[in-house]
């Protein structure tokens, strides 16, 4: 029986999935850090906030663990992200990101669009949006599968907005905070073409992909993020895909990268434009970091967002004078 192993991160998400567990017939779901009875200090040394900055696992894990499928909630069960122990250390993980989760959404979802398009030529607007933390190896894997990528500016609401505009919007952060938008006219459309298909043995295949988008429609949340639909899908889709977390990991390689957070005077001081991977004041900024980015372009290749804002958070301080 296939198992997955979750840290509750001693919030509600935990507590939910020992009620959801009992009705999951093929699945086998073990809940770690669940804050029953007032176990444990919420976000203390676990969820996905911590394993996603630390890159180490959270309370509760270690080398049994080596293998298996993990993944962590965050306290209040919005966000989450998968991992997995890697072998001869005490507390490294191999992280699966809300980038990496974008992606085999994306996968999936672009799969049984090109069945409806390559059968009776339907074509749906697919977009992915993302912000300017995203790992960049993370935008070049998808604009190679010649998808659409837009940029926003941090904040959900910014990708939620922009998400709409498509019959099929699918935005996440790194941290794991994302979720997919389906239009009502497309979700109209998917309605109509099943009831179509019923009849219609020849279009088996085209029909099976129609059932697939209007469940993946009814279980993610399309109002917030919601880390248990969101991990559900994530089952379901490995699950069709036969893959396993290592094969999903191996998509893409992370380039390097590190957030870290400076103190400043005023913050306001920094003006940023597109999608805040320009910087506009204080003047000479922008230069002094593509000068800085462009001594490592050979090593990172030409994708350089995750190394331009690691280096301006850690120089905002020295350049502005703020």
């Amino acid at each position: 029986m296939d198992e997955l192993i979750v840290d509750g991160a001693n919030g509600v998400g935990g507590e939910k999935l020992e009620v959801v567990k009992k009705t999951l017939s093929s699945l086998v779901i073990q809940v770690r850090n669940s804050g029953k009875e007032g176990e444990g200090v919420l976000n203390h040394g676990v969820g996905a906030d911590f394993v996603q900055k630390e890159k180490i696992v959270p309370a509760g894990f270690g080398q049994i663990d080596v293998g298996k499928r993990c993944v962590s909630l965050d306290g209040d069960a919005d966000r989450f992200v998968y991992f997995q122990v890697l072998p001869g250390s005490s507390n490294k993980i191999e992280l699966v990101d809300g980038d990496k989760i974008l992606s085999l959404f994306t996968l999936f979802i672009k799969q049984q669009l090109t069945i409806l398009d390559k059968e009776d030529g339907h074509q749906v607007h697919l977009g992915i949006v993302q912000t300017a933390y995203v790992n960049g190896a993370s935008t070049d894997y998808l604009k190679k599968l010649g998808l659409e990528v837009a940029l926003t500016p941090t904040g959900v609401k910014y990708l939620h907005e922009k998400a709409h505009e498509y019959d099929v919007g699918i935005y996440f952060e790194a941290n794991g905070h994302g979720t997919i938008l389906f239009s009502a006219s497309f979700l109209s459309w998917l309605e109509t073409r099943n009831k179509e298909l019923v009849s219609a043995p020849e279009g088996l295949e085209q029909q099976l992909s129609v059932k697939r988008l209007l469940a993946v429609s009814e279980l993610i949340n399309q109002v917030v993020g919601d880390a248990l639909s969101g991990v559900l899908l994530v089952e379901v889709i490995l699950r069709h895909m036969g893959w396993s977390i290592q094969r999903w990991s191996e998509l893409y390689r992370d380039l390097p990268s590190r957030q870290l957070k400076v103190k400043v005077m005023d913050r306001t001081a920094v003006i940023t434009a597109n999608a805040e991977t320009e910087v506009v004041k204080p003047t000479g900024l922008q230069e002094a970091i593509n000068r800085e980015v462009g001594k490592s372009m050979h090593k990172v290749g030409p994708n350089y967002v995750s190394q331009m804002v690691d280096w301006f958070l850690v120089h905002t301080h020295y350049i502005s004078g703020v």
